[in-house]
């Protein structure tokens, strides 16, 4: 999912240093991690897994905005892994893990192809662009900005009575249900996770016009999009018996609407290096931790907690 602007670039902490570890516990797709050292883990996806402008930017094709600090450097870094491969590619859909994917100093290779039969763990990040995601950013924020007091984005796209987002992401499922076939069948003793996408707009209340330029309808409309693709995304995963990872949870209270150090997606206009509407390092760190808990992976939790409060003990 990517939505590019010009962003700053200046520098964040250093990441929190991660120890090596083997992977415990068994889930839905657990092959042979269970009892073995981490092996070969190849990540696959979009700019949710690549992380745009988020320092530092690595890997070839340079137009994938691939970082060293996204999720899934993150995790194999926690993981002891000595064999990881990240294919991950912003703007990427489905039709990337088959095809050649047209970038800047391009093309990236079918994502697919980095898969051999020797991965441990693969994880995927897509579905976002195959619904079209920076266009509904755009266009939401177009529309919105100029109807304050209704949901004028809502309205475009439910116009003649049917939800059109709705229905990209009924559309979008069989796409990752064929996506998710392909890595099993590519990788048939790997460990695989599906991990959804984080809280982009605040999990409750009307939002913040005009640092997130939505009216209150269209952010509780625009809300429940994205929880209807991760309900997708874990519905594909559960019949497909891998592995899904809840990104959004853990993020709740770190949406772009809260305050920088305390954001973990950043807005339309970044306060720290990211793309807009896309998680900085704190997130890429957040969904790394995500994912290492469904895994048995421990991962350092990022710097800045959530802000909800704690509930009071019994009989205070």
């Amino acid at each position: 999912m990517t939505v590019l602007t010009s962003a700053g670039m200046g520098a964040l902490a250093p990441a929190q240093a991660e120890a090596p570890t083997t992977f415990t516990g068994t889930t839905l797709s657990a092959r042979n991690l269970d009892t073995t050292a981490a092996g070969r883990y190849v990540a696959l996806g979009d700019s949710y897994a690549a992380g745009p402008l988020v320092p530092l930017q690595t890997g070839l094709p340079a137009g994938c905005l691939r970082s060293n600090d996204n999720y899934p450097a993150v995790l194999a870094r926690s993981a002891g892994f000595g064999d990881f491969t990240d294919v991950s590619c912003s703007g990427a859909t489905t039709e990337d893990m088959t095809a050649p994917q047209q970038v800047d100093l391009g093309p990236n290779a079918p994502q697919l192809d980095a898969l051999d039969g020797t991965e441990s763990l693969v994880t995927v990040t897509i579905g976002g662009n195959d619904i079209g995601f920076g266009e509904i950013i755009q266009e939401c924020a177009t529309r919105s900005s100029a109807d304050l007091l209704g949901a004028a984005c809502r309205d475009f796209y439910t116009d003649g009575g049917d939800d059109e987002l709705t229905e990209r992401i009924e559309d979008a499922s069989s796409k990752v249900a064929d996506t998710l076939s392909a890595i099993r069948d590519r990788s048939p003793a790997a460990r695989v996770a599906v991990v959804g996408y984080p809280t982009i707009l605040p999990d409750e209340g009307p939002g913040c016009y005009p640092v997130a330029p939505f009216s209150a309808g269209d952010t509780a409309y625009l809300r429940e999009v994205e929880k209807q693709l991760n309900g997708m995304l874990a519905a594909e995963a559960a019949e497909a018996g891998v592995d899904y990872v809840d990104t959004y949870t853990p993020t709740i209270g770190h949406d772009i609407c809260t305050l920088p150090g305390q954001k973990w997606v950043e807005g339309l206009v970044p306060t720290a290096p990211a793309a807009p509407v896309h998680p900085n390092a704190q997130g890429m760190r957040a969904m790394a931790a995500a994912t290492g808990a469904v895994l048995g992976v421990p991962v350092a939790a990022p710097s800045s907690q959530p802000a909800r409060a704690e509930a009071a003990p019994a009989g205070n």
